[in-house]
C-alpha cells in the first residue's frame, strides 16, 4: 500500500477575513473533489489566519509514481483554478 500525500500552502491575498477566506477554500476543495474522485482534501492549518490557507491532499494506492503523478496533476489544478499564490508545496510518499 503507498500513501501519497501533498501540502499546499497558499497566500490569499483578497481576504479581509476568514469569511473571505473560508469561501476561497471551499471552493478550491469542492472543485478538486470533483475533478479527482480518488483524493482527499482539506484545510489542515492556518485555520485562524485571513490569508494564509493550508491545504492536505491525500490518496492511497498500490503504485508510488501513481500517487505521484496524481498529487502534482491536483497541484497543476489548484495552480490554474486559483488566483491565490502557492508559497510553499510538500510531496510525500509513504510505502507501507
Amino acid at each position: 500500500m503507498v500513501v501519497g500525500v501533498l501540502k499546499i500552502e497558499l497566500f490569499i491575498e483578497g481576504s479581509r477575513s476568514l469569511k473571505d477566506k473560508r469561501t476561497v477554500v471551499k471552493s478550491i476543495t469542492e472543485k478538486v473533489r470533483n475533478k479527482f474522485k480518488n483524493v482527499s482534501i482539506s484545510e489542515v492549518g492556518s485555520n485562524d489566519l485571513w490569508q494564509k490557507a493550508t491545504l492536505g491532499v491525500c490518496i492511497i494506492t498500490n503504485e508510488g509514481p501513481f500517487a505521484n503523478s496524481v498529487l502534482d496533476q491536483v497541484l497543476n489544478y489548484i495552480q490554474t483554478i486559483s488566483a491565490d499564490r502557492i508559497f510553499n508545496n510538500e510531496i510525500e510518499i509513504i510505502h507501507l
